[in-house]
């Protein structure tokens, strides 16, 4: 096994002016990401890495061998980056309205960022109660979540407004155990309705295949595919 071990660290605050049109007042973000180890292993295939996002090994994220980060990293940094938020949105202004009956950008921004922070601090909470099967659901609403290597979504339950619009999806390794293949803001009722969802549900796929054709299809078969690296 090959790889190196990269320090903990922990995102520092992001000042934010949410007077992007006049009508917000300015405020301060922290973006919670818990100190973790990332953990890069590469393969000789160069077909994807898995990065160790919780010490505990509960969660794991793939980066594919044509990106810089992974997949969890980088869903977070479109999150947290207003002009990428601002451009999306301004795109995507039809569904917006159609689906949230949202039309002002700027509130859009905010939800999103509100709800980036809040599902960071879910998911990387490794304290001994927490459970990630609270949060993570079959990727098909209809489907039992007792297939193999199970495809899942995870989303935030909001206490006020409209729903949340954030999905990370993943792979299920075991109950409690995920891969997370990539991230979208789903505005549509579903993934093949727009590109940018569709390529999550082709990423998970290909994730999936992958871990097939490397003959892992739990925890302890991933774990021996990591070790024989």
């Amino acid at each position: 096994m090959s790889g190196r071990l990269i320090l903990p660290f922990t995102r520092q605050k992001l000042n934010l002016n949410k007077n992007l049109a006049g009508n917000l007042k300015e405020s301060t973000y922290k973006l919670y990401i818990s100190p973790f180890f990332r953990t890069f292993v590469t393969t000789n295939k160069k077909y994807m890495v898995f990065d160790k996002i919780t010490e505990d090994g509960r969660l794991w994220a793939v980066r594919f061998d044509e990106n810089a980060d992974n997949e969890f990293i980088k869903t977070i940094d479109q999150w947290d980056d207003v002009q990428w938020l601002r451009a999306f949105f301004i795109e995507n202004i039809s569904d917006l309205i159609a689906y949230f009956k949202i039309s002002d950008i700027n509130i859009a921004i905010s939800d999103t960022i509100d709800d980036s922070d809040r599902l960071q601090r879910i998911i990387l909470d490794i304290s001994p109660g927490a459970d990630l099967n609270r949060i993570f659901r079959p990727l098909d609403n209809n489907q039992a979540s007792d297939a193999m290597l199970q495809k899942e979504k995870a989303r935030l339950k909001r206490k006020y407004g409209h729903s949340s619009w954030l999905r990370l999806y993943a792979i299920k390794l075991v109950s409690g155990v995920y891969i997370i293949t990539g991230g979208a803001i789903k505005l549509t009722a579903t993934m093949q309705e727009r590109e940018h969802t569709s390529r999550e549900l082709a990423k998970l796929e290909r994730v999936r295949n992958f871990l097939l054709q490397e003959n892992v299809i739990d925890d302890t078969g991933f774990i021996d595919y990591m070790t024989e690296l």
